[in-house]
C-alpha cells in the first residue's frame, strides 16, 4: 500500500506542477504520467479522470469528523459551519497553499467550470453521514450538506479569482453566512 500512496502523491504533485505551468486545458494526462515517472495506464488506475487529479479532496474526513464531534444540540447548519471552521483551523500552511493553487487552476480553466459541483458528491456524502450520526434525518442532512458545500465552493472560487481577501477570511465569511458564528 505504501508504494500505491507514493505513486498517488507523485501523480498529484506532477499534475499540480503541470497544471500551474501550462494550464489545466493544455497539460495532458500523458505529460502528468511522464513527469511522475509512471505510465498513463497507472495514472488512470489512481485517477479515473483528468478532473480527479485536481479535485480529489483530502479534507473530507477532517470535516466529517469535526461535524460529528459538534455539540448534539446544535442545528445541522451550525454544526456543519462550525465543524468545517474547526477542520480548516487544523489545515497546515502547505495544504492551504496547495488548495489555493488548486482553486486558481480550477477558476482559470474553462473546461472545469462546474467541476467542483460535479465532484462534490463524496464531500456531501461524508457530511451527510456525520449529520446522520448526530441524529439528523436523511433529507435534511443532504439539503444542509449540499447547501454548505455549494456556498463554500462559490466563496472559494470567488476568492481564487479575486485575491483581495485572505482565504481564512473568505472561508470564515462564507461559513458565517451559512449558519455558523
Amino acid at each position: 500500500m505504501e508504494r500505491w500512496c507514493q505513486t498517488h502523491e507523485a501523480l498529484r504533485r506532477a499534475a499540480a506542477e503541470l497544471f500551474a505551468e501550462r494550464g489545466y486545458d493544455a497539460a495532458t494526462t500523458a505529460q502528468v504520467a511522464d513527469r511522475a515517472g509512471v505510465s498513463e495506464m497507472t495514472l488512470f488506475r489512481h485517477f479515473p479522470t483528468k478532473e480527479r487529479l485536481l479535485l480529489a479532496d483530502p479534507f473530507d474526513p477532517l470535516m466529517a469528523d469535526a461535524v460529528q464531534a459538534r455539540p448534539a444540540h446544535e442545528p445541522a447548519m451550525t454544526a456543519l459551519a462550525e465543524g468545517i471552521r474547526q477542520a480548516w483551523g487544523r489545515v497546515d500552511a502547505e495544504s492551504a497553499r496547495a488548495l489555493r493553487n488548486q482553486l486558481r487552476i480550477i477558476a482559470r480553466a474553462l473546461t472545469l467550470h462546474g467541476a467542483i459541483e460535479r465532484n462534490s458528491d463524496e464531500t456531501i456524502a461524508a457530511l451527510v453521514a456525520a449529520l446522520r450520526v448526530r441524529g439528523v434525518e436523511e433529507t435534511p442532512a443532504r439539503v444542509a450538506a449540499a447547501a454548505v458545500i455549494a456556498g463554500l465552493s462559490t466563496a472559494l472560487l470567488e476568492w481564487a479569482r479575486s485575491e483581495h481577501t485572505p482565504v481564512d477570511v473568505a472561508i470564515a465569511s462564507a461559513l458565517d453566512l451559512l449558519g455558523g458564528g
